[in-house]
């Protein structure tokens, strides 16, 4: 004899939950660190600009949350609506041109760069910084452009010029016409070379491929957040084209400062203080 019984049959199915809307309270107020795996409180680690308070880890940030933290306050943005032609009609899993838009709704960015001007410490620049969500932060002939104008800006002004890397290298989908931006921008720097103004570039995680092989490296300082990946193509594939198993820390920021490739590891809290007192050397 059975324990329970169904007075009646129904043919009345229990509600169901979707996947996606099972959630608590507590969701996304936690983040695991990627180096200690300690939980933090998301606010306290937003608070110290994504750098773990228990070790120090720095994790990535947009390009709006680095300009906030560089620059003094307000500052005006360039080339906001400037957007690619898609000049190759590009197809891989989607056609690039909705791959554009799909980026461009989620970030609120029309490309992988926000060219800006404001004050650093009271001092007028004038600042790239680009945002790794936006296809990788890679390098397109929008931020080749971007880069270019902000060089011109700063003859113009006479202020230095900070960037602020944070790309995969070159982007696939707009081919031949991205490698050009790796002259360009160079060809513009040293028009800026001659003006004898200063270019400091920071080199955040990642900073790889033809935006290292370009103007990353040609800074007349080199800084690089700790724990940064830095280099032209990634590990995996110089392991697998040599043979050979690659040194520990091998392209990260502390192994290329041991070897002479950037002039310092500057962490993300003191970066502003360390940019000031660099353009007082370099600017007076």
């Amino acid at each position: 004899m059975s324990w329970f019984k169904r007075d009646k049959p129904t043919d009345e199915k229990l509600p169901t939950v979707e996947s996606g809307d099972r959630h608590v309270k507590t969701e996304g107020l936690w983040q695991k660190c990627e180096g200690c795996r300690q939980i933090i409180w998301k606010k306290e680690l937003e608070a110290n600009w994504n750098v773990c308070p228990k070790c120090g880890v720095h994790s990535r940030i947009d390009a709006v949350t680095r300009l906030k933290l560089l620059l003094d306050g307000e500052y005006e943005e360039f080339e906001s609506k400037l957007t690619s032609s898609d000049p190759l009609g590009f197809v891989d899993s989607k056609p690039y041109r909705l791959r554009l838009l799909a980026m461009q709704q989620a970030t609120n960015l029309s490309d992988a760069m926000i060219s800006a001007a404001g004050t650093l410490d009271g001092r007028p620049v004038q600042m790239c910084s680009m945002d790794p969500r936006f296809i990788g932060g890679s390098m397109g002939s929008v931020v080749g452009e971007k880069i270019a104008r902000a060089v011109e800006r700063a003859i113009e002004r006479h202020t230095p010029l900070v960037i602020v890397s944070a790309s995969g290298g070159a982007r696939m989908q707009e081919g031949a016409v991205s490698l050009m931006q790796m002259a360009k921008i160079s060809a513009a720097l040293m028009r800026m070379d001659e003006a004898r103004l200063p270019f400091i570039s920071v080199l955040t995680d990642p900073t790889t491929g033809g935006v290292t092989a370009s103007y990353a490296m040609l800074g007349d300082l080199n800084i690089a957040e700790p724990g940064a990946l830095i280099g032209f193509a990634g590990p995996r594939v110089i392991e697998q084209t040599i043979r050979q198993k690659l040194p520990e820390g091998f392209q990260r920021s502390e192994f290329l400062l041991k070897h002479g490739m950037l002039d310092a590891v500057v962490s993300r809290l003191e970066l502003k203080a360390y940019i000031s007192t660099a353009l007082k050397f370099f600017v007076g």
